[in-house]
């Protein structure tokens, strides 16, 4: 069975620039596109609707969203195969429930001019903690368009526990099909009391932990590369907090891949530090792929 990209819709520019970045994918990926709206989701964004589906500015039907966001990636991606759904729930169950049954979510994130447009919505945060499924964040411009993609860079963030994670996979994946170069970056600290004002021995503590930086690194990716032999690797270990390392890296990113593992238990945002942060913050589109304790 061929799993569809699902992608949440809400009538707001973020949410169609999310379709019009889910077309794309869907077609390069050959699989179909399903349009979701959950209608009691203004109750938690408060999204105004956007000016492309030619509806008037008070409060849309929700039928008329996902028509018009069909329309919409018709046009951009005309051979795609498209359905759409409205679901009368709040959005956050609504695409987790989705997330069971997708290759992957696609979400815009909340923008509503000034330093909220750097801010991550509710529901895309609850989806991006809950879901099964990959989902991918739209970050980055702000302009209502979507970029083509033309930097032909994945970058892949590596944590501690990355060997034979699903991120790291997905990555590969991503950089095979788009014949993008795949970055994989370990980041990585020297504490403090770990210093030594020697003059002998001051790098000694810095290059052990570099070293195993590397050594991280090298676990992590050599089992998956060897099941994508096209695709070009390159290797990068950086000293200082992740967060910081992937945001500036972020930069330069067609996409920037992160893990999050799910525990057993439901509650809480089963999110780390590091993709809570880049979730918000990145500039360029997130996906967070889940991994199973």
């Amino acid at each position: 069975m061929e799993l569809p990209l699902v992608v949440g819709v809400d009538g707001s520019e973020p949410s169609l620039r999310a379709v019009d970045w889910a077309a794309d994918e869907a077609a390069l990926h050959e699989v179909p596109l399903r349009l979701v709206h959950a209608s009691l989701w203004e109750r938690y964004e408060g999204a105004a609707p956007a000016e492309d589906l030619g509806e008037p500015s008070e409060p849309v039907l929700a039928d008329g969203i996902v028509d018009g966001a069909a329309r919409r990636a018709r046009t951009r991606q005309p051979d795609l195969k498209v359905s759409t759904e409205v679901l009368p729930e709040e959005p956050e169950y609504a695409l987790v429930r989705e997330g069971a049954h997708a290759s992957a979510l696609v979400l815009g994130s909340r923008g509503r001019g000034g330093f909220t447009e750097f801010l991550l919505g509710s529901v895309s945060l609850a989806v991006a903690a809950y879901a099964a499924c990959p989902v991918i964040v739209l970050r980055g411009r702000h302009d209502k368009r979507v970029q083509p993609v033309t930097r032909g860079r994945i970058l892949l963030g590596v944590g501690e526990e990355a060997h034979g994670s699903a991120a790291v996979r997905f990555a590969f994946e991503e950089a095979e099909r788009r014949g993008a170069v795949l970055e994989a970056v370990r980041a990585w600290r020297c504490p403090a009391h770990e210093t030594t004002d020697h003059p002998l021995l001051a790098g000694e503590p810095a290059r052990q932990h570099e070293q195993r930086a590397a050594e991280t690194l090298e676990a992590a990716l050599n089992e998956v590369a060897a099941e994508y032999p096209s695709v070009e690797v390159h290797r990068r270990t950086a000293e200082g907090p992740p967060r910081k390392v992937l945001l500036e890296a972020s930069a330069t990113a067609d996409l920037l891949v992160v893990g999050a593992r799910r525990q057993q238990q439901t509650f809480g945002l089963q999110l780390g530090r590091v993709a809570h942060t880049v979730l918000h913050h990145s500039a360029c589109p997130v996906a967070v792929v889940p991994q199973r304790s």
